[in-house]
């Protein structure tokens, strides 16, 4: 377990974001304990694994590479005038040279000569364009933050933000595994039906129509998660899976963040940081349970003498079948869905989540394996600078990132990743699930194989669905008036 001591205020090195965040922890702590984390030789033990941070580093690094290219073939400045006039205007003031100046009209000569230096600006411009990363990975057992990438390695700045711990973005689609885990709290299995139909939505005199689906028919929550069907995302909150109930399981899972209670929140329009993402996906591999995150093991001071060491908050927010059921559907999500690329890397268990935000804002993966979690954000650190097209989405920005991760880790080893599969629980079993009700089939129901929570298959589903098709029903595909037909 490696060691900080003393910590350096400099953020360098392998892992330099997440030696700034220790040393934020400990300013905190220092209030508490009354030690000087500069000058009373303090023993830091951190969670930090040093094989898997450079395996991160490499990750980001190594997609980054031709996914800079891709960007920058995509944008023009020409257009982006004021933005990049802002950013002029950013670096000048954070520049040695404008913040030695001692009076305001040394600070404005400074200005304008940064202003009008072609190099200085060029340099602006490469640094504001580059994809910033916000990467984690956390063992969901335990809590301990094992790496850390909280900026573009390629383009490390001393006084950047952590964008890990610093930032809060809207999560897009990676948001719905809580309003689907939501749904199979509630009850319901994966192979419960939603109509995929165009929707409107009346909200404040507002018409809202989502995008994403609406080409019709019923489509399974199973199979709305693997395809990320904003639609069905949406349905089934407006139908099974409440957003209140929605806000207040993924408080529980360590989404600390206040979310707004709006219909939209199941399209992930909340902001939240990668490191809550990243903590609360931990409860699927760790069976329901949430551990909190942390990046300390222990304090010690100079003579050995502990002054705290670290005990995780933990609590069980869903049940083991509950945890189990969602880790199946998202394990289908990296085999057959949005974030399929995974396979191009990693082939052992895993499941997760993309996030899209609009107009490719930022790209999002959240995923696990059953022993690690880690999450990955791509963005700028000015929302007005997009992704130019479909390169942008999560499943091809953002994923690639965590397969590579997942494929270094897993072949080194000197990590000892043993193979693991996610292992039903004794309150899980297979069944033939109606569609229509969510209960177990009857002989005439039409029905998926599927998971189902035990606790609900003494609930079998009492209608009857069956009717012989008449010349208009095979054309029209509607059954007979009072009947319920597929």
């Amino acid at each position: 377990k490696p060691s900080l001591k003393p910590l350096q205020k400099k953020s360098a090195g392998i892992g330099g974001q997440f030696s700034e965040y220790v040393r934020q922890v400990l300013e905190k702590k220092s209030e508490k304990y009354g030690f000087n984390i500069y000058r009373d030789g303090l023993i830091v033990t951190t969670t930090l694994n040093s094989r898997m941070q450079k395996h991160a580093v490499d990750a980001v690094t190594n997609q980054l590479k031709e996914f800079q290219k891709s960007f920058n073939s995509t944008w023009n400045w020409k257009g982006n005038r004021q933005l990049l006039n802002d950013a002029v205007e950013k670096y000048i003031k954070q520049s040695d040279e404008y913040k030695k100046a001692k009076t305001d009209a040394e600070r404005q000569k400074v200005f304008n000569k940064l202003k009008q230096d072609d190099e200085f600006v060029e340099k602006v411009k490469e640094r504001e364009i580059a994809v910033q990363v916000g990467f984690c990975v956390i063992d969901p057992k335990t809590g301990e933050i094992k790496a850390m990438v909280g900026q573009n390695p390629n383009y490390p700045f001393k006084y950047g933000l952590n964008h890990v711990t610093q930032i809060k973005r809207q999560p897009g689609s990676s948001f719905k595994a809580f309003v689907y885990a939501t749904a199979i709290e509630n009850g319901y299995s994966p192979a419960y039906t939603i109509s995929n139909d165009p929707l409107k939505v009346v909200i404040g005199g507002q018409t809202w129509s989502p995008k994403g689906g609406g080409t019709g028919g019923m489509v399974t929550l199973r199979d709305g998660i693997t395809h990320s069907i904003n639609i069905v995302a949406v349905r089934t909150a407006m139908e099974i899976a409440p957003i209140d109930q929605v806000i207040k399981l993924s408080h529980k899972m360590g989404i600390q963040s206040e979310l707004p209670n709006v219909l939209s929140l199941a399209l992930g329009v909340g902001e939240v940081s990668p490191l809550e993402m990243t903590s609360a996906y931990g409860v699927f591999p760790n069976e329901g349970i949430w551990v909190e995150p942390h990046a300390i093991f222990k304090i010690e001071d100079r003579y050995g003498n502990i002054i705290e060491e670290s005990i995780p908050e933990t609590r069980e927010v869903i049940s083991e079948g509950v945890a189990y059921i969602m880790s199946d559907m998202m394990e289908d999500v990296v085999n057959d869905g949005t974030a399929s690329s995974i396979r191009n890397w990693f082939n052992r268990p895993a499941a997760g989540k993309t996030g899209t935000t609009q107009d490719y804002t930022d790209a999002w993966f959240v995923g696990f394996t059953p022993q690690l979690v880690a999450g990955c954000w791509l963005g700028f650190d000015d929302p007005r600078i997009k992704f130019g097209g479909g390169y942008g989405q999560g499943g091809r920005a953002a994923a690639p990132i965590w397969g590579r991760f997942m494929k270094y880790v897993y072949d080194d080893p000197q990590t000892t990743m043993e193979l693991k599969y996610f292992e039903m629980p004794p309150d899980v079993e297979e069944a033939n699930i109606c569609t229509v009700t969510g209960l177990l089939a009857n002989e005439t129901c039409p029905a998926y194989n599927d998971l189902i929570l035990k606790r609900n298959t003494s609930r079998r589903c009492s209608m009857t669905h069956a009717f012989t098709p008449t010349e208009g029903t095979e054309t029209t595909g509607e059954p007979p008036p009072g009947s319920i037909g597929f």
